[in-house]
């Protein structure tokens, strides 16, 4: 998105970087949708993966993420009941930008956790903003 003077800058509800937010935005989203796409397709595998979601919040952004089309669920006729979860041609496109969030994390955010770990201060704003500064040539 590129603006040139105030009057271009979207509003909140017509910027697509908002826009995308409510789709995949919150803390359980994207992280979701990447175990998905990386073959993590059942609940109990899901909850596994990611140790930290509640069950009620697992199922509350699963089943948001099947209402915008983003994943889908297929429930199989057998006792006991079997579900298995899909990234649809739609969540499949985010998939560069799951990738790209991935390679950002491991070259920059994954580096300053463990900086803040072995500093035992938590990685917060605060932290962030007092680490150290990186200079364009870094960011290439």
């Amino acid at each position: 998105m590129k603006s040139t003077a105030a009057a271009d800058i979207p509003t909140p509800y017509e910027c697509p970087v908002t826009a995308a937010m409510q789709l995949i935005g919150g803390k359980w989203k994207i992280i979701v949708l990447w175990a998905i796409s990386n073959d993590v397709n059942r609940f109990g595998m899901l909850q596994r993966a990611i140790p930290s979601i509640t069950k009620k919040m697992l199922t509350s952004e699963l089943r948001a993420l099947e209402a915008n089309g983003l994943i889908s669920r297929k429930v199989y006729p057998v006792v006991p009941p079997k579900v298995e979860y899909s990234i649809t041609p739609l969540g499949a496109s985010l998939r560069p930008a799951l990738d790209a969030l991935g390679d950002w994390g491991v070259r920059y955010a994954l580096p300053m956790q463990h900086e803040a770990e072995a500093s035992g201060r938590p990685l917060d704003a605060e932290a962030v903003s007092s680490s150290r500064d990186l200079t364009p040539k870094e960011l290439t």
